[in-house]
């Protein structure tokens, strides 16, 4: 029987979808299956980091019919030339420019002549430029006026601040269809100001460390929320002059929020934290680690008034410090994702009751969690969807009492733990699924150990061997020929 089983192109790409969801590590292998198979997965390919430079650029879009984003951050070459030599076909919608000494407007001025991209662009990013000119926002406004997403943030080595957020205030006039803005770094309280007074859209602010926003913050605050713009992510990490008022006062005034970062905001304890979540009734997301004063009657504050919620970042909290009656709990089925990292109060018995609380739990971070023993057994039981666990630097555990097959488990962080081949043989019989697996600084681990897991985890795709003492080098090449879906081992072995 043919590959493709007799079914036309579109039935097999509903199917693909399906099984690839969001890993796209798996389009390799189909891909190998058949002609008709690798068709299929050239036109599920929407995204693409290049990192060489293509020749001939063009044969990269026919083969990748429907590439609609193209990230450029890691090129390696000239930026302006690869991008004068997009052919007219191609229709970007989002292009990501970051990381390069200078902003390329030779090589946008030569693809806005050749292509229409001046009108299909809605998302561009250039963060961390080094030299970032006023001139060159100025011509992004003028260039791309159907932005929805633009990221300028951290222009490195920025001179003429004046200049710069004269340009911030041309800018926010003239792209008025912004949703979602980045200006982390050197925006000033007029500017940021202008920005949600002028794009009547904006659903997004991300600020972090802006020096530049003063201590009337809370004044502008104040003023964001008489008349609030429809905000549905709000990110205030690493700003530090506002307090509990004027951010309890924008809150109150925008409580469609679904995305929240207010990180290291140090004046929030748990009964002024129980007042805001009254406000957050839509939220998905949650950032709010490095506010040492939160412990669990937080996290259940939030649980509370936030039903709908799937992702929380309490690291570097006070949670564990206080206990809770274990009469009253209940289930959140909605919670996927929990980031615990560096709460070093935490104990088995709080582990044991996430288990519970969160059964669907597919990310679970317990990094720097020192006094975690065995807890991890009891996730593993209650928690059959994990897919992404992390257990960096937790030097207590006992790992080889799991008899739980992590079925589910495709990402494992363990670097800089207490393990050794014992535990790297319970892995190769639990993880059938694991395509990462990091293994930094793990001293104990041997060749023998590493063998298991890759002869067993047949989906392995990334392995982290780096400064691992008792593993040689010379297990690479035999890694290579034992294990051909690796596309990934970082090794750096000492002498």
């Amino acid at each position: 029987m043919a590959a493709g089983g007799g079914l036309p192109d579109d039935c097999w790409e509903y199917v693909i979808s399906k099984l690839v969801c969001d890993n796209h590590w798996y389009l390799d292998t189909l891909s190998l299956v058949s002609k008709q198979f690798l068709s299929i997965t050239n036109r599920s390919v929407y995204s693409l980091a290049l990192i060489c430079n293509p020749w001939p650029l063009y044969c990269l879009f026919q083969r990748f019919p429907n590439l609609k984003s193209l990230d450029l951050s890691g090129f390696r070459g000239d930026l302006n030339t690869l991008l004068s030599r997009f052919p007219p076909w191609c229709s970007i919608t989002s292009l990501n420019l970051s990381n390069h000494p200078t902003f390329p407007v030779l090589g946008l001025q030569t693809i806005l002549k050749n292509t229409t991209i001046s009108s299909t662009l809605t998302s561009l990013t250039c963060s961390n430029i080094i030299s970032l000119k006023s001139i060159d926002i100025t011509f992004i406004a003028d260039s791309f006026p159907f932005l929805q997403d633009l990221n300028i943030s951290f222009p490195l080595g920025l001179s003429g601040y004046e200049d710069y957020n004269n340009a911030l205030k041309v800018l926010t006039q003239k792209l008025s269809k912004l949703c979602k803005v980045n200006l982390s770094g050197n925006i000033d309280d007029s500017s940021l100001l202008q920005l949600c007074l002028n794009c009547e859209f904006l659903e997004e602010v991300v600020l972090f460390y802006c020096p530049r926003i003063t201590d009337d913050v809370n004044e502008l605050l104040h003023s964001l929320a008489l008349d609030p713009p429809p905000l549905r992510k709000l990110v205030l990490k690493d700003c530090s002059n506002y307090t509990y008022s004027g951010i309890y006062y924008l809150l109150s005034k925008c409580q469609s929020l679904k995305h929240l970062d207010i990180q290291k905001a140090t004046f929030l304890n748990d009964p002024l934290f129980n007042k805001l979540c009254a406000f957050l009734g839509d939220l998905v997301f949650i950032n709010v680690s490095g506010c040492e004063l939160l412990t669990n009657f937080a996290l259940f504050a939030l649980l509370k008034n936030c039903p709908l919620l799937t992702e929380i970042k309490m690291e570097s909290t006070g949670i564990g410090k206080v206990s809770m009656p274990s009469q009253d709990l209940v289930v959140y089925h909605q919670v996927k994702s929990l980031h615990l990292a560096s709460n070093s109060c935490l104990r088995d018995e709080d582990i044991h009751m996430f288990a519970f609380l969160f059964p669907n739990m597919q990310l679970l971070d317990l990094s720097s969690c020192f006094y975690i023993k065995e807890g991890i057994d009891i996730v593993l039981k209650k928690c059959r969807k994990i897919r992404h666990f992390k257990f960096v630097r937790c030097r207590q555990a006992n790992l080889c009492l799991i008899n739980y097959e992590a079925s589910k488990l495709e990402v494992l962080n363990l670097s800089n733990s207490r393990i050794d081949d014992k535990v790297l043989y319970v892995i190769s019989m639990i993880c059938p699924r694991l395509l990462q697996l990091d293994l930094q600084f793990c001293n104990d681990v041997t060749e023998k150990g590493v063998r298991l897991v890759v002869e067993k985890c047949i989906h392995l795709r990334e392995i982290n061997l780096q400064n691992c003492r008792k593993v040689s080098g010379n297990i690479v090449s035999w890694i290579t020929f034992s294990r051909p879906s690796l596309r990934k081992i970082a090794v750096h072995f000492h002498s």
